[in-house]
């Protein structure tokens, strides 16, 4: 497919091969692995973030599925993602460049750049006192309502993220945070998936990632009840009748989770 370029790349890149220039790109690497790099760069004072895949190989594959992993091959999942997400009103990253090249799916060449998106907290930087130090009522409200509708309109989308954790959500702070004057966006989408519907269990992954990532901020089973309603969009007697086993297992699922975390560290 030929390249998708918007500005600054297009005149940056005019009459180049895309795939040789991306590679010349220079900044702060965040993850360099065989298959795949991750940078940040700088064109023109503005702050960008790279990612490029080079392929897995056959045996990266097969490793991946015999583990029932699912392979990331290349940038084109994070594109789509994007588009879906924008489509639905989702807020998240802006992709100024995508290519991508090789029908070999073990080898193929691409790439994606979007814009960086600053000045920004991660909400897992932002709650990480909250035990200590409880934001005001109002606010934690009001950022469990955003992530609720965020990740419910995206699993309407067709659009399950894999790693859909708090650390995930940027919390932008180039005004003051208030209650009633909050954004969220939502990042780290190059493992998401895109279908016309997704399947429940692949839902349900999502949400139990999210709720172990929220377990030691000091959220209340009122606080994960308004969740729940703002996520399902439902009203709350309905919810606990209906999904029932569905809160069960979260529950469960977070719980296995956090001990496997509590064993290995960062090793999850």
């Amino acid at each position: 497919m030929i390249p998708i370029l918007a500005e600054p790349f297009r005149s940056l890149w005019a009459g180049a091969d895309p795939f040789v220039e991306v590679e010349r790109l220079q900044g702060q690497v965040y993850r360099e692995l065989e298959g795949r790099r991750t940078l940040r760069t700088e064109v023109a004072g503005r702050g960008y973030f790279v990612k490029i895949h080079r392929g897995i190989g056959w045996g990266e594959i097969a490793k991946n599925l015999l583990t029932v992993k699912l392979p990331v091959l290349g940038a084109a999942q994070e594109w789509q993602a994007l588009e879906r997400l924008h489509a639905a009103g989702v807020p998240t990253m802006t992709a100024v460049a995508f290519g991508a090249r090789g029908s070999n799916p073990a080898q193929q060449h691409s790439f994606i750049i979007t814009e960086e998106l600053a000045p920004t907290v991660s909400l897992e930087d932002f709650s990480l006192d909250w035990r200590q130090q409880p934001p005001a009522p109002a606010l934690k409200r009001a950022l469990i309502a955003e992530v609720a509708r965020m990740t419910g309109t995206m699993h309407r989308a067709g659009v399950n993220h894999r790693d859909c954790y708090i650390c995930h959500f940027l919390l932008h702070t180039d005004r003051p945070v208030t209650p009633g004057d909050l954004r969220l966006s939502l990042i780290d989408l190059h493992r998401a998936q895109t279908r016309p519907r997704i399947s429940r269990r692949w839902r349900d992954k999502d949400l139990a990632a999210l709720y172990f990532s929220a377990l030691d901020i000091g959220l209340t089973r009122r606080d994960e009840l308004r969740f729940l309603r703002g996520y399902f969009q439902q009203p709350l007697r309905q919810l606990l009748r209906d999904e029932a086993a569905l809160l069960a297992w979260l529950q469960a699922k977070a719980a296995k989770l956090y001990a496997r975390k509590q064993r290995y560290g960062d090793a999850l």
